[in-house]
């Protein structure tokens, strides 16, 4: 075996076992709950995105219905956004967990980059939620080196979360990429984040840009943007696991989710449209046993080959609104 292989094999073990440190079952949902990270919580390994697959429930009661299928199964992490239907998707999830408020882990994401903006887009976030607080605020979507710098500057978003952490209106504040794991990595070492979200699929995705030319096996999120979150302790979970679908007739789905569930991440946030979606990845969740390190690598090298550069370049300018 070369030193290469083995360097991956061992780092993707211990990649897997990190990821079931201090997982619990739960006993009334059979639901894996693990750490998200220095917050203390403990959230469902299975998250339920509301993003523009929820908004595919077009009866506001089948979207109602979903929800409460979710948190019945065991589901307890929501990740929504204020710009996902203008408020639309925020609004139903709380609706839903209005009676639920402390049983749950809501995280909804700004768009904007000023911090004034920020300030008036989140408290139309708590109006919609139905809520004076929330658990997390993301950073929506982090992007170019340009943008890390709009969000960093002194009336930036990131004072502003800072402020509201501070005050207790949010438990805990992050952000999140589908774009340059480079700019998200420099965001995550120069700044007091709790949280990050990434996209952590079986095909690898990152580095957009091609600004930063590395082996197409270590030029990933994966590689390069979540060990710098780790390092830091913070909770992490992990996006398009599907490539917006484009993944969804290269390997089961089955093989997907337990890939990126094999990761050392709190949660795998997936969008589910459908409920026969939603009894599927519960299902899944809930048989959980890690991927063993060889079939991550081969399945990883089969889809990267196929579909990374055409995912990274479909990302690029991709928001999920």
């Amino acid at each position: 075996m070369n030193v290469s292989r083995r360097k991956f094999l061992e780092s993707t073990a211990l990649a897997s076992a990190s990821a079931l440190m201090g997982a619990e079952i739960d006993r009334k949902t059979g639901m894996p709950m693990r750490l998200l990270g220095r917050t203390g919580a403990r959230v469902s390994v299975l998250a339920f995105g509301c993003g523009s697959r929820f908004l595919q429930y077009k009866d506001p009661d089948q979207a109602a219905e979903a929800l409460d299928k979710a948190f019945a199964k065991g589901i307890t992490y929501y990740d929504t956004s204020d710009d996902y239907g203008d408020g639309e998707s925020e609004r139903r999830l709380g609706q839903a967990m209005k009676s639920r408020r402390d049983q749950v882990w809501i995280a909804t994401k700004v768009s904007v980059r000023k911090g004034d903006d920020a300030m008036r887009r989140i408290e139309r976030s708590l109006k919609n939620l139905g809520t004076d607080r929330v658990d997390l605020i993301h950073i929506h979507s982090l992007t170019t080196d340009a943008d890390l710098a709009a969000i960093e500057a002194p009336d930036g978003v990131l004072n502003a979360l800072y402020k509201l952490r501070d005050q207790k209106v949010c438990r805990a504040i992050g952000v999140t990429s589908h774009t340059d794991p480079f700019v998200l990595r420099k965001c995550i070492e120069r700044n007091d984040l709790d949280c990050t979200q990434m996209a952590l699929n079986a095909a690898r995705m990152g580095a957009a840009s091609g600004a930063h030319p590395l082996p197409p096996d270590t030029d990933s999120f994966e590689n390069i943007a979540l060990p710098a979150a780790l390092k830091k302790k913070m909770g992490v979970t992990a996006m398009k696991i599907f490539g917006q679908d484009k993944l969804s007739n290269a390997a089961p789905a089955e093989d997907l989710i337990r890939y990126s569930m094999s990761l050392p991440v709190a949660a795998t946030v997936i969008g589910m449209p459908k409920l026969e979606y939603l009894e599927r990845n519960v299902a899944v969740a809930k048989a959980f046993r890690p991927m063993p390190a060889d079939e991550m690598k081969r399945l990883s090298t089969r889809l990267s080959v196929a579909h990374k550069a055409s995912l990274d370049l479909f990302f690029r300018d991709h928001l999920d609104c």
